[in-house]
């Protein structure tokens, strides 16, 4: 399969996947899993074909065993949402392959810390985000495939899911095992006006949808010692916090409250993809990246007291950490984390966006672009030179713990019938909104340990992680500061971790430019070599 930049799939009309219900369907029996059963029923598949264009832009045919929604716990709070599909192939361009021992991806379509479900897919691709009390949101919950616009010719992607969708499709493809479980999110609230969904429910879930494959070894196919989570914006935070949680057992009372299988929750690699997470930092590191950028995409302009104010936490955080940079830099501080990021992601990733065009459309660029210095086929430039290339930020201050409990992280740190609360001291101190107490409830601490893939690489350092890590995040993108994920490769490198980090040049929040170049590392870092007959 190609590993060129474009990944889609080719179907009359604009649709991005066709796959229909051959006539020979094995079995009718429901793939539904019973509440007081978490046994996976190999035949209750339904056999399906489609057609994946690869990187390359060759089309293939793709025929595939999918098993629909599977409520993958004893004692489901809500299984709309705690529920997984699976799609293993069994025959690729004619050929047939075996998945038995195929890496599972483990696709995950949470944006936003929102409820992400699978209850309605009849195919591959087919898990999205949904908004509150289980209606969807512009998610296609409903059909065989993401929609259209998912990801454009670059294969590039929306901030909800549409990286893993293109990856999903090509690991089908590949002859990988693809799985897609739901999660609960924060808007969820029963009848009785209860938030069911805020933190930690969504990594509860997802580790306990890698649970139940793994109790399942030898009747779900592929290798359960071989799964790669994958996922976008906070659905990248949770990809990467499944990798460093692994087995921990902070999350045991909440796994057993949902009655999850008695198995490992620990995977073997994580993809994430401008992940949102080390919340309770985030304010921090933003103001530290794009202080400087005092004018939001709206044209409100910052409280710069308030930046300042984080900017020093930032400061102080960083140096706690005691991470050293990758490529022998040295230790990571405040004071030169620009040019850390400069050197090891920014200036390598313009060089590669500059080399791989034509002569005249990188003369036409450097034209328009005269911050960046083009000598003997490599870009430098300057760490204020490139924020005012990309402008406007996207977020105001605080960017996360609003005063005004505003964003979606308060909501994510509901609880009860309370929608939003602070999980920041700096957050609660200044809130505006007219709350009694300037402090943080007492179980926010522990909720934030729960949600905080460092918490597991720096602090209770945990022996049971991934050992593999794909990051990625577009040098455009000010959803979250670039030390976030800069960060979470830092302290898996530190650790010995195998990491591959790269920045896509010129891209925003959710951009996914080489899907390809992941397949292919999943086949890297697992040792798969797939059988066709």
């Amino acid at each position: 399969m190609g590993i060129g930049a474009t990944a889609g799939v080719a179907a009359a009309g604009g649709v991005a996947l066709s796959a229909q219900a051959s006539s020979d369907s094995s079995s009718s029996a429901s793939s539904s899993s019973s509440s007081d059963s978490l046994v996976f029923d190999p035949d209750g598949y339904t056999k399906l074909t489609t057609t994946v264009t690869d990187t390359d832009g060759n089309d293939h045919s793709v025929t595939y065993h999918f098993w629909k929604a599977i409520t993958y716990v004893a004692k489901p709070v809500d299984e709309t949402y705690q529920s997984l599909i699976v799609s293993a192939p069994v025959e690729i361009d004619g050929r047939t392959v075996d998945p038995t021992n195929a890496p599972i991806l483990f696709a995950n379509s949470v944006g936003g810390y929102m409820p992400s479900s699978v209850a309605d897919a009849t195919g591959v691709g087919a898990g999205g985000m949904t908004g509150g009390g289980g209606m969807p949101s512009g998610a296609p919950t409903g059909s065989a495939a993401p929609s259209a616009s998912a990801s454009n010719a670059n294969g590039n992607t929306n901030a909800t899911g549409g990286a893993t969708a293109s990856n999903q499709l090509l690991a089908l493809a590949a002859g990988y095992v693809v799985v897609e479980p739901g999660a609960r999110g924060r808007t969820l609230k029963n009848s009785s006006g209860e938030y069911y969904g805020t933190a930690p429910a969504a990594i509860v879930d997802l580790k306990a949808a890698v649970r139940y494959v793994k109790f399942n070894k030898g009747r779900i196919p592929g290798d359960v010692d071989r799964i790669v989570s994958a996922g976008t914006s906070a659905g990248g935070a949770l990809s990467s916090l499944l990798g460093a949680s692994g087995d921990s057992p902070i999350y045991e009372k909440y796994l057993a409250e949902i009655g999850a299988a008695d198995a490992s929750d620990a995977i073997f690699a994580v993809g994430a993809w401008c992940p949102i997470t080390d919340l309770e930092h985030a304010d921090g590191a933003y103001e530290w990246n794009w202080g400087s950028n005092v004018t939001q995409s709206t044209g409100k302009v910052v409280d710069q007291t308030v930046s300042k104010d984080l900017q020093a936490q930032f400061a102080e955080y960083q140096a706690s950490l005691k991470l050293r940079g990758l490529s022998r830099f040295g230790a990571l501080t405040a004071r030169n984390y620009d040019e850390y990021l400069v050197k090891q992601y920014l200036e390598p990733s313009a060089t590669k966006y500059l080399t791989d065009l034509s002569d005249s459309d990188r003369t036409t660029y450097l034209a328009k672009n005269t911050f960046i210095n083009w000598s003997g086929g490599k870009a430098t430039f300057a760490w204020d030179d490139f924020l005012t290339h990309v402008g406007a930020r996207k977020k105001t201050t605080p960017a996360f713990d609003a005063f005004d409990l505003s964003a979606g992280e308060n909501n994510l740190f509901g609880a009860g019938t309370t929608a939003n609360r602070h999980f920041t001291a700096y957050g609660a101190k200044n809130d505006t909104t007219g709350l009694s107490s300037k402090r943080v409830a007492s179980d926010i601490p522990e909720k934030l340990h729960l949600m905080n893939p460092m918490y597991h690489l720096v602090e209770k350092v945990n022996g049971r992680r991934s050992k593999h890590w794909w990051i990625r995040l577009g040098t455009n993108d000010s959803d979250t500061s670039h030390v976030i994920s800069a960060n979470l490769a830092a302290a898996a490198n530190g650790l010995g971790d195998e990491v591959n980090h790269l920045y896509y040049w010129d891209q925003g929040h959710g951009a996914n430019t080489d899907p390809g170049d992941f397949i292919t590392w999943i086949a890297k870092v697992t040792g798969h070599k797939a059988k066709r007959k």
